[in-house]
């Protein structure tokens, strides 16, 4: 694992994600899952949240070594140039929509490291002109509260990170790649042929995004926190 001095960890930026209530505060929050940041934080990176505000993205973002975009609620189908919106679609918002693609386009225009998790994924994949399936068929086929196999491509970055050809995934979603965004290949899938795995080949930074939540198993499975230590170093190299 890598693992860097305190002084010179490199800072790792997060979107924050909105949420209506907390249990300490009295106030709307924006927050990040901890799992994420102790994931970072073991691979000896220092986790930034950053406000979701739209504009001013690569003057804000030169500060940074590299990004982790994470989970969240379901991006806005007219996004991807939907004509109507599943009625399973949830907790979409404006603001965050926009920030996210935003800043998954400008940090691979910058070539900074990128880790993409889950909505991530989805995110990136739309940002480069890609589709979504709306719903995946209802809880009978969705990917949520379960943990799969996925296979993953030789060769790729996924697969140098994972340390693996075959991983065992943490899932939360209930949408999935339609259309691959142009550039994106894919690099890992599950059983049923849903896109777990995407990646740039030729990028100018590191880059690579998994529809899985890697943080949710990381403590126990080297595999999954290889994903943030990867990240990390990539950050420290690029530097």
């Amino acid at each position: 694992m890598s693992r860097t001095s305190g002084a010179t960890r490199p800072l790792i930026a997060v979107p924050a994600r909105f949420c209506a209530t907390t249990s300490a505060l009295r106030y709307a929050a924006e927050v990040t899952a901890r799992a994420l940041v102790e994931a970072v934080w073991r691979a000896g990176g220092e986790p930034a949240a950053i406000h979701p505000a739209p504009g001013e993205l690569p003057e804000r973002l030169t500060r940074f070594d590299g990004v982790l975009l994470p989970g969240g609620g379901d991006l806005a189908p007219y996004r991807y140039g939907a004509d109507a919106t599943h009625a399973s679609v949830y907790d979409v918002d404006e603001t965050q929509d926009a920030f996210d693609l935003d800043l998954a386009r400008h940090s691979l225009d910058l070539g900074l490291p990128l880790l993409a998790i889950c909505r991530g994924l989805q995110v990136v994949n739309v940002a480069l002109g890609g589709t979504l399936e709306q719903d995946m068929g209802g809880p009978e086929h969705e990917h949520r509260h379960i943990v799969h196999p996925v296979t993953v491509r030789r060769g790729s970055l996924l697969e140098e990170a994972l340390g693996a050809e075959k991983a065992e995934a943490s899932c939360y979603h209930h949408q999935r790649v339609d259309r691959v965004g142009e550039g994106l290949t894919v690099t890992a899938t599950a059983a049923d042929g849903t896109v777990e795995g995407l990646e740039i080949p030729g990028a100018a930074g590191w880059f690579t995004a998994v529809q899985w939540h890697p943080e949710d198993t990381a403590p126990e499975d080297r595999a999954q926190q290889g994903l943030f230590d990867t990240l990390v170093r990539a950050c420290a190299t690029s530097r």
